[in-house]
């Protein structure tokens, strides 16, 4: 059940940080929408893994008929996580090197957090990430996962499992523009940040 600071309003789950992290049905409630509105509510939650963590700055939508969408063709054993249970966890890798953090909504449909403002556990974010600058640390969704110590050893499973703690936030100014880093389908405005943060990967034009 929802803490009694957390309330739902029109389908969006907000409270404030110290509400209590999202778990069975508050989990399910929050990311069983349109991944755009989950992109969006995302912003300003704060998430941990293993105690290492902070508040969620950018994000990205994605959907099963989205090109640009792993689950474009269909469910596969890379993407399998995708179609897993609202609130479970999708990891991949990139060019070889990094790994992605995506959240499900509907089966099929995910959104990439793609940045973190730093808040807890931020000297062993530094020291895996080789920086003590707090705007490097997480400013992309490959150093995000470096910062948080996140690989595929910790895919497809519940936000509400360890190591993986995600409470929700205040409504946050949100600013849009396109999605960074793909090719098909790259027009459409499914980028999401806090407006101001000066935790992004990319600032918004």
């Amino acid at each position: 059940m929802l803490s009694a600071s957390a309330m739902i309003d029109g389908g969006m789950i907000s409270g404030a940080i110290g509400a209590g992290a999202l778990t069975d049905e508050s989990l399910s409630a929050f990311f069983e929408r349109d991944a755009i509105a989950v992109a969006r509510d995302l912003l300003g939650c704060h998430l941990t893994v293993d105690g290492a963590g902070g508040r969620i700055t950018e994000t990205e939508a994605y959907f099963p008929d989205d090109e640009a969408s792993h689950s474009f063709r269909g469910p596969t054993k890379r993407n399998g996580a995708m179609y897993g249970r609202p609130g479970n966890v999708y990891i991949y890798r990139i060019y070889g090197m990094y790994w992605c953090l995506n959240f499900v909504c509907h089966p099929g449909s995910a959104v990439l957090i793609r940045a973190l403002e730093p808040e807890t556990g931020i000297p062993l974010m530094m020291e895996r990430r080789g920086t003590d600058r707090l705007t490097a640390l997480c400013s992309g969704p490959g150093k995000l996962c470096q910062a948080l110590g996140i690989d595929i050893e910790i895919n497809d499973r519940l936000l509400d499992r360890p190591p993986y703690a995600l409470t929700p936030s205040v409504p946050v100014p949100v600013v849009s523009g396109k999605r960074i880093g793909i090719t098909k389908n790259a027009d459409v405005p499914w980028r999401f940040g806090i407006q101001g943060s000066r935790y992004l990967s990319k600032p918004f034009r």
